[in-house]
């Protein structure tokens, strides 16, 4: 349930304020339950009348097979009737689900699996692809193909696992849901990847149709299980309501964390100095490491304890990365400033955006506290990323990004960023994770000569997907002397969702607030940006942008959406002290 407590740590919420949510919040949830009523009955109705009309199980006449072909006939077409892709969602399935399966937890498994099944022919032809060509960036951006296809195969096997691992109250659970909306997001994002690598070097259409062509069962099969799980499992964990007559049951342990947390991590971003499993001096002190590579390399496979790495201060000089197989790593330092991770990889010398970042992250359940991450290539060098991201509940906290273009590289997941430090120019927040930035300094710099600076670009591609920017409570002021026309940001893609809210905006933002992805072109009505309670003399919103998709005041029921409590299911897996209160 949506919550206003989160905006009563910073004192903006007045008695009738308070009251006009909560009839708001009565308002949705009634027309929610009228919707599930709908809905659900769509789908159980079917299943229901299946029981009801079902004949006896000895009964194997022609009318009674005819009979079940039908209900399975109209059980999956009710469960793909929310997709974007109903044809290939109705054919594919129809094909796997056989006579009698009318079961929509079964539908939805089989869905998962021809998604699996689908990515793991594709992670196939990158290879082939690069053997292919020989153009030397065509070929590298094919790596990148590779890459975040085998890692969309984990988010559709990590999906299965957590359906066909339990029972229905676990598959209902607010965890599990969350969990679901966002790997499969992250596997849509995925594949989206390729083909922004490819078309950032501007690659043959041809070369670039045919990699759409061989990629289209396998992002379809992905959205499609993406938007049964918003828009049907969804409403049945949201509304506990059992498919199999019985009570759906919360998967939550009594302390409100995830399994795979313990009770120790929640004091880790706090101590002063966390005991590690692995120093990293570049002096060469006494039982340490001298590069961060060194200690990366000790970490053990898929771990479900903590690895904690120190850092002490120094600059190094390193392009890092942490693969899927690095779970639950901590990494701190000495301090922004004192400990340094800096490398200069570009764009412009000929390596794809997705390959430019000084530090990579992949693996779920990442910590950084109390480091600067970094890229000095310089403006003149285009995309230059300091830290790229795709780790699943990651928090960065007392963390510095120093770079110019490109320089926080969101790419996917959940993501919390708090009293961060992120400097650049032309879209320096971007991507297409679940991310909150709060209590940070979000610091544009000046650009190159008739350039103009963009704070965020958000790659949101499909209208299911859980994915988007918020930032709250934030200080959005300049790092130098900035002359440069400077906008909080521009959609990158067709669903891009952004909200500023609760920040401080300085004056040397353009009053029209944000600008179009292709000059002078409205961006299409379904993307979301929003500002809400902000202040400072860059907050006047007479004279934003009139967009269709953009609010100069969303409401306080919309801006609740985007809390970490909400938008990134923080209370799930982040430390208390760390979300969302006024104090550390």
């Amino acid at each position: 349930m949506d919550t206003i407590n989160s905006f009563k740590g910073y004192g903006k919420v007045d008695p009738a304020e308070e009251r006009a949510f909560r009839r708001k919040t009565r308002k949705r949830i009634i027309i929610l339950a009228v919707s599930a009523v709908l809905l659900v009955g769509l789908v159980i109705g079917i299943v229901a009348g299946t029981v009801i009309h079902k004949k006896n199980k000895n009964d194997s006449s022609d009318e009674g097979g005819g009979d079940a072909t039908r209900s399975s006939s109209k059980s999956v077409q009710a469960i793909c009737s929310v997709t974007e892709y109903k044809d290939s969602c109705v054919s594919s399935l129809s094909q796997v689900a056989g006579e009698k399966t009318t079961d929509p937890k079964k539908l939805f498994l089989l869905s998962l699996q021809l998604a699996a099944d689908s990515l793991k022919k594709l992670a196939l032809q990158p290879t082939g692809w690069a053997k292919g060509t020989g153009d030397e960036n065509i070929k590298k951006a094919f790596e990148v193909c590779g890459e975040v296809f085998d890692d969309a195969i984990d988010r559709l096997n990590d999906s299965i696992s957590a359906v066909d691992g339990g029972g229905d109250g676990k598959l209902f659970s607010t965890a599990i849901i969350a969990d679901l909306k966002t790997w499969l997001s992250s596997a849509v994002t995925d594949q989206e990847t390729c083909l922004d690598a490819l078309e950032e070097i501007k690659a043959n259409s041809t070369v670039i149709d045919n990699v759409k062509s061989v990629m289209k069962n396998s992002s379809e099969f992905a959205s499609n299980s993406l938007a049964i799980v918003a828009h049907i499992f969804s409403i049945l964990g949201d509304f506990n309501i059992p498919i199999h007559r019985k009570l759906l049951a919360a998967n939550q342990n009594s302390d409100g964390f995830p399994e795979w947390i313990r009770s120790g991590d929640r004091k880790l971003l706090q101590a002063a100095n966390p005991k590690p499993d692995v120093t990293v001096d570049k002096n060469g002190s006494p039982a340490s490491v001298k590069t961060i590579q060194e200690a990366v390399d000790k970490i053990p496979k898929k771990s479900k304890t903590r690895f904690v790495i120190h850092v002490m201060a120094g600059e190094y000089k390193e392009n890092l990365v942490l693969d899927k197989s690095k779970w639950n790593v901590m990494m701190y330092g000495d301090g922004k400033g004192k400990t340094i991770i800096t490398g200069s990889t570009n764009f412009i010398d000929g390596t794809p955006t997705f390959k430019t970042a000084t530090f990579a992250v992949a693996g779920k359940g990442f910590i950084a506290r109390d480091i600067t991450f970094q890229n000095t290539a310089g403006a003149e060098k285009h995309q230059a990323v300091a830290m790229r991201s795709g780790s699943d509940q990651s928090v960065f906290y007392r963390c510095s990004f120093d770079a110019y273009q490109d320089t926080l590289y969101a790419h996917s997941n959940r993501q919390f960023y708090r009293d961060c430090d992120i400097t650049g120019t032309i879209d320096f927040i971007f991507g297409n994770a679940a991310v909150v930035f709060q209590n940070c300094k979000i610091q544009p710099r000046q650009p190159l000569p008739n350039q103009f600076v963009t704070i965020t670009a958000q790659g949101k591609k499909d209208p299911n997907q859980n994915t988007g920017i918020s930032i709250q409570k934030c200080d959005i002021s300049p790092l130098d002397k900035l002359t440069a026309p400077t906008y909080l940001g521009r959609p990158w893609k067709q669903y891009s969702t952004t909200v500023v809210m609760q920040s401080t905006i300085g004056s040397f933002l353009k009053p029209q607030g944000w600008i179009e992805w292709v000059p002078s072109v409205d961006p299409p009505a379904t993307i979301f940006y929003g500002e809400y309670m902000n202040t400072g003399a860059g907050a006047g919103v007479e004279q934003r942008v009139k967009w269709a998709g953009y609010k100069s005041s969303i409401t306080s029921d919309q801006a609740s959406k985007f809390t970490v409590e909400s938008f990134i299911q923080g209370k799930e897996w982040l430390p208390a002290d760390v979300t969302n209160e006024p104090t550390l």
